[in-house]
């Protein structure tokens, strides 16, 4: 199922302090990255904290701005982003400022949460119960498919960020580092202790705003499992718009593919008829860049636009049959391939047989067809 975007936002001392201490708290941002959260604020469909930082802070999540509240309304948006909460607990203050301002909230619970989060808020809120314990997959899933929710702005606490970005669920993290040091042994840190995915992430900008400086990061690291991470969508993303590289045909499809390495590091990339070749595929012009004895190439993802091809009468050797001579044991696709021009093509299928992992995301399937819109079928 398709998830939203998820940023996750925070501001931090130098010595890894997070801005979330109730009502005392030391300001970490300047009133200029006010005014820029205030901005992002206004470019989401919801905006999520969790529990304890509505106990801890009292925020009120607002779009402080009204020409930005006007410009939401003049493209028929709701004034005010969803706001959203999660709780295990369900213990929650019905008199906190999250309830009594901005537009619609909801809160996200278990069953037994459930029951007192409905009885503190009477209909101040939707609640949600997630079952007997707090799924992040399938609160996304719902936020996507239930509140139409696309992009997802994440402002804590501390337990929240790391939970996301250990699950591999965080598209962007967006950092503001503020040139203080705290020292307090009891201050909230941005991101706890536990097994995080692998690899760099990949600063994507910095920005220097007044007396801070804004930092922003994207994963690279792809998963390790049939569950796919913001890194696995992206980089399928990156394969479905190298297949408008292609040269058009109408006896082929136009296919991107990369290859990465399980420390997010970008092996090669290819797409068809790359070239002066007129009927390589995308898997073979991206695996033929390397090494076959590469030893990251066991531990590496293929993303691949289409599903790779399990027959083929230009080349002795399918894809399929070429991932899994480079030792390649994980695949994601956008796409199956259709009957067009191979009846019954079941690449997944030989992949699979042979003890790879195929993970399908049918949300970006529309992208991946794109360039094949002149074709039948």
């Amino acid at each position: 199922m398709p998830y939203p975007y998820v940023l996750l936002s925070a501001a931090v001392s130098l010595d890894g302090y997070l801005d979330d201490t109730g009502p005392e708290r030391l300001l970490l941002s300047s009133p200029a990255d006010f005014d820029r959260v205030d901005a992002v604020r206004a470019s989401v469909d919801a905006i999520l904290v969790g529990a304890g930082t509505i106990r801890a802070d009292n925020p009120r999540l607002l779009v402080n701005s009204a020409e930005r509240r006007a410009a939401r309304t003049a493209a028929g948006r709701p004034e005010y982003p969803l706001k959203v909460t999660v709780t295990a607990s369900g213990d929650l203050d019905p008199a906190a400022n999250f309830w009594h301002t901005g537009g619609e909230k909801v809160v996200y619970t278990t069953d037994q949460g459930a029951e007192r989060a409905s009885r503190l808020l009477g209909g101040t809120a939707d609640v949600v119960p997630l079952g007997p314990g707090l799924d992040w997959r399938t609160l996304l899933e719902h936020l996507h498919e239930a509140c139409g929710v696309e992009r997802l702005m994440v402002e804590g606490g501390g337990q929240v960020h790391t939970q996301l970005l250990q699950e591999g669920l965080a598209d962007e993290l967006q950092l503001v580092l503020a040139p203080l040091l705290v020292g307090d042994p009891a201050a909230p840190r941005l991101f706890g202790p536990g097994a995080y995915q692998g690899g760099r992430l990949r600063l994507t900008e910095t920005r220097r705003i007044e007396d801070v400086v804004l930092m922003r990061y994207e994963p690279t690291a792809p998963g390790t499992g049939s569950a796919p991470t913001a890194a696995d969508r992206r980089w399928l993303r990156t394969a479905c718009e190298l297949a408008a590289l292609c040269p058009p045909s109408r006896t082929a499809f136009s296919v991107g593919a990369v290859v990465v390495a399980a420390d997010g590091k970008e092996l090669a990339r290819g797409h068809s008829r790359e070239g002066a070749d007129p009927v390589v595929h995308a898997e073979e012009a991206a695996l033929a860049k390397l090494d076959p004895a590469d030893p990251r190439l066991p531990g590496a993802t293929v993303y691949s636009s289409l599903e790779p091809c399990a027959r083929r009468a230009s080349r002795p050797a399918p894809c399929a049959e070429l991932i899994l001579r480079a030792g390649v044991r994980r695949v994601v696709t956008a796409w199956r391939e259709p009957d067009t021009f191979v009846a019954a093509a079941d690449g997944t299928g030989v992949l699979a047989g042979a003890g790879a992992q195929v993970i399908v995301l049918p949300e970006l399937e529309g992208l991946a067809k794109a360039p094949n819109a002149h074709l039948p079928g």
